[in-house]
């Protein structure tokens, strides 16, 4: 594949407040507007440099790709939603536009408005990465309205004549390290059932815990069945997060990677999880991250029988749990692993040092002797029925149309963006 056309400022930590600042360092973008790929990321950039940026940006008809990410570094609050919201109107119109990052970048509530706005609207998005932006729960669930608004703007778009295959789903969205919690999994229960086209979710560290994240699987993301990659990784799943996992992942039939790593799944909810896997409904998946989450000698067992529905699988993360270096099906799991390397096709993984094998089991939990079955506690039962709860309370919600409260800022800007044409 042929590289992109790229302009970059990448990594040169410029401090751009004007248009006297910036306008030395965007010369050869003004005299070129057939760039597909702009890196402006590891420079901070004023409200008046990003009016003088805006035009530029917006004459760049073929761009593809922008990367924006870590753009404000050290900019006072009342700065950052009024430079994005002119980075981001002069980037609505953009037709090809499809991959947006904007992580590094302290958004957090204030600046909501702007990322709604374009959001709900740019119709060509396909890839949104969005990481360590400080959202929150209230800030989260806005991302993910303004997500469901744009399934419904991409579905309008399909229907029109002429336009039945130029319209893309969305099909990543990473939004990590923003503190959503279990507050917002509603509302991206509901974007994920609307962008059901979705291939990738990545949400890891976001302090969700275990009634978020059923009903973020079991009403959201049950419906994206082409899902190729699910990391959830440092959320709290416990049993009641595991259960709802085994519950819809056969019904990714494509996955490819999935990653449960320092989610406290429990000893029972790994076996559930793993039992699962065994019915071979997830054939393809090629990397299982599970690290420090309980998983104990009966788990590894299962999932160790689990290898013969498990063709495509060539990397398995498992340290921090609860079994000994030693055991049988660690050994079982290492030739199979190892046997898939050696019939690989030449050159596959090399020099990728955690492409193969399993990881390096230097932190395992001491086993003792007078270890308990592990039974159900209850606390799960208690949050597995808040979790059914939330789940039956959303879909009562959705099913209602219940009229949701006005967020004035963005509706305004929603407005002037709505005035610009695509």
């Amino acid at each position: 594949m042929a590289s992109l056309k790229l302009f970059t400022l990448e990594g040169k930590g410029l401090k751009l407040d004007s248009e006297a600042d910036i306008e030395p360092h965007i010369k050869e973008l003004q005299a070129s507007n057939d760039f597909e790929e702009i890196r402006l990321q590891g420079n901070t950039i004023g409200v008046d440099a990003s009016k003088a940026l805006a035009p530029v940006l917006s004459s760049q008809k073929n761009l593809q790709i922008a990367n924006l990410a870590d753009i404000f570094t050290g900019r006072l609050l009342h700065e950052i939603p009024a430079a994005l919201s002119t980075l981001l109107t002069a980037l609505l119109p953009l037709p090809h536009l499809h991959t947006l990052n904007l992580s590094d970048n302290a958004f957090g509530f204030n600046t909501r408005a702007p990322l709604v706005a374009f959001l709900s609207a740019h119709i060509p998005l396909r890839h949104l990465i969005l990481t360590n932006n400080g959202l929150g729960p209230e800030a989260g669930a806005k991302i993910a309205e303004a997500l469901t608004t744009l399934a419904a703007k991409k579905a309008e778009a399909r229907e029109k004549e002429g336009e039945t295959t130029a319209v893309q789903p969305l099909e990543t969205v990473v939004c990590g390290r923003n503190r959503l919690e279990s507050g917002s999994m509603a509302a991206w229960a509901r974007a994920f059932e609307a962008n059901a086209g979705v291939r990738e979710v990545k949400m890891v560290q976001n302090g969700i815990r275990q009634e978020g994240i059923a009903l973020l699987l079991k009403s959201g993301l049950r419906h994206a069945k082409g899902l190729r990659v699910l990391d959830l990784q440092d959320n709290t799943f416990t049993a009641v997060g595991a259960r709802a996992l085994s519950e819809v992942v056969g019904g990714w039939a494509g996955l490819r990677e999935l990653g449960v790593s320092d989610c406290l799944l429990s000893a029972r909810g790994a076996v559930l999880l793993f039992e699962k896997l065994r019915e071979g409904a997830n054939a393809g998946l090629e990397v299982l991250r599970c690290q420090y989450g309980e998983v104990d000698a009966k788990g590894l067992k299962v999932l160790a029988e689990a290898q013969d529905k498990l063709p495509k699988l060539r990397r398995v993360e498992l340290n921090g749990n609860k079994f000994d270096e030693d055991d049988p099906s660690i050994e079982t799991l290492r030739e199979k692993l190892q046997e898939r390397e050696e019939k690989a096709e030449s050159g596959v993984g090399e020099g990728e040092e955690d492409y193969w094998g399993i990881d390096d089991l230097d932190d395992l939990e001491e086993v003792s002797d007078e270890e308990e079955e592990d039974e159900e506690e209850p606390g799960d039962v208690d949050a597995e029925e808040e979790a059914d709860k939330e789940i039956k309370q959303a879909d009562e919600a959705e099913n209602e149309n219940v009229a949701q409260e006005r967020d004035t800022d963005v509706d305004a800007l929603a407005d002037k963006l709505g005035k610009t044409s695509l």
